[in-house]
């Protein structure tokens, strides 16, 4: 049989000999994972790192919520494109882990959900080109919320293929590195976007010219992972099941596992301080004069963080696990919220960016790989999707509420309420969520 493997390592496992067998098939899928590891990593890696690319451009607290406010003039439309962008992720997460979890090959799934959210990408941009007042602003709305949707899904279907290509031990510093990569060259690009194209209003709308560079750097990255990955069957996989009866199984889901459901909890605190993030440029926007290139520096800071914390979030978390980096950067977080909202010069309002794109991916890191620790490994699809759906639900009603309490008692309001939820999501976590890695190792 070994030498069978040898002479086809792109055979799945369900194609070997004694396939009856679970331990059988158990080997051949490990070994399928690490004959094509270099393969699927380089893909996944290339993904990642373009793709993160543009989708920062699009999610960085900076260019979307600035862009919202000079359309309309009104916090609470700010808010409300962040919460249908939250919104989305809501339903489609949960409806994406339904319609995968008893598949054995999940690429196709994963490139329908991700080439639709690029498609509402690009059509953000031509709206900015074609449309004008209320219409344009219902109709970047409408395709922020489409974006949210696919995003959700996407998210699950994504985490999902990467959990079954890449090792455990491996995780971290390929995420490490693709999103260093990355955001290295979304920071040098924001810089370039505030300046170049947004300053100038260049072709006529200089946002929608950074949504169309989102939009082929994203696109880019998808068909990289097309070409490259290598998909194992899984040895087992769930029957498939009617939506609804998927649904009724939450709770059992997240009682089993006890770890599992204050980690839960944490995510949807961490989520909850969202409310002030589209309004840290707003804010900014009060205390010190902005200009397309101060918007393009502030982005930068974010974007760069991210690409310098991100090196330092991955080796940690393989060496540790990924509930010490989740720990750090809530406190990161707390701190540079702090710094933005009692310093008002520049350079510490540059820190307070900087402190600010650290933690959030800290947070985004930790959250999405310590999720794949949890359970069983057939129930991960609904896993994935449970908690995508929690943090949307949280992240939804954030920015919403947010933008009325802004409009209605000032920034200050709502980040207190952001530190409030940081706080609280930290404590839970120091007492009550073990690192799920030591577990499983065991």
């Amino acid at each position: 049989m070994d030498a069978q493997i040898e002479a086809a390592p792109d055979a799945t496992p369900a194609d070997l000999p004694g396939a009856d067998d679970l331990a059988t098939r158990e080997a051949a899928y490990e070994k399928f994972i690490w004959d094509n590891l270099k393969r699927n990593y380089l893909g996944n890696y290339l993904h990642g790192m373009l793709g993160m690319t543009g989708f920062r451009l699009v999610n960085a607290p900076t260019f979307l919520p600035a862009y919202l406010h000079m359309i309309s003039g009104s916090n609470t439309i700010v808010g409300l494109g962040l919460a249908l962008q939250q919104l989305g992720g809501v339903i489609s997460p949960i409806f994406a882990g339904a319609q995968v979890e008893h598949r054995k090959k999940v690429m196709p799934a994963a490139m329908w959900m991700g080439s639709l959210g690029r498609v509402a990408i690009l059509c953000m941009a031509l709206a900015g080109w074609f449309l004008k007042g209320p219409a344009l602003i219902w109709t970047l709305l409408f395709f922020i919320l489409m974006f949210g949707i696919f995003m959700g899904a996407q998210r699950v279907v994504f985490s999902l293929l990467m959990s079954k290509v890449i090792p455990l031990s491996r995780r971290g510093r390929l995420q490490a590195w693709r999103n260093a990569t990355g955001g290295a060259i979304a920071a040098v690009l924001a810089g370039v976007a505030g300046r170049y194209f947004i300053q100038p209003n260049l072709f006529g709308n200089g946002y929608s010219t950074t949504f169309v560079f989102a939009f082929v750097l994203t696109s880019l990255g998808l068909s990289a992972l097309q070409i490259l990955l290598r998909e194992p069957e899984p040895p087992t996989t769930r029957a498939q099941g009617r939506f609804r009866d998927r649904l009724r199984d939450f709770p059992q889901l997240i009682a089993q596992d006890r770890g599992y459901g204050f980690f839960l909890l944490v995510q949807m605190l961490a989520t909850s301080a969202r409310i002030a993030t589209p309004f840290y440029i707003l804010f900014v926007g009060k205390s010190i004069h902005m200009t397309g290139g101060t918007l393009g520096l502030l982005t930068f800071a974010f974007l760069g963080a991210d690409t310098l914390s991100n090196l330092v979030w991955g080796y940690l978390g393989d060496k540790t696990g990924f509930r010490l980096v989740l720990v750090f950067s809530l406190v990161a977080w707390i701190a540079a919220t702090v710094l933005l909202m009692e310093v008002h010069a520049v350079p510490a309002i540059f820190l307070a960016f900087f402190g600010l794109g650290a933690a959030q991916a800290g947070y985004m890191m930790a959250a999405q790989t310590m999720i794949l620790e949890f359970g069983a490994r057939d129930d991960l699809p609904m896993r994935i999707a449970v908690s995508a759906t929690a943090e949307s639900i949280t992240a939804t009603l954030g920015p919403l509420i947010g933008g009325k309490m802004a409009d209605l008692f000032g920034y200050g309001v709502v980040f207190g309420a952001s530190l409030g939820f940081l706080a609280s999501g930290l404590v839970l976590l120091l007492l009550a969520v073990r690192e799920p890695r030591h577990r499983r190792l065991a």
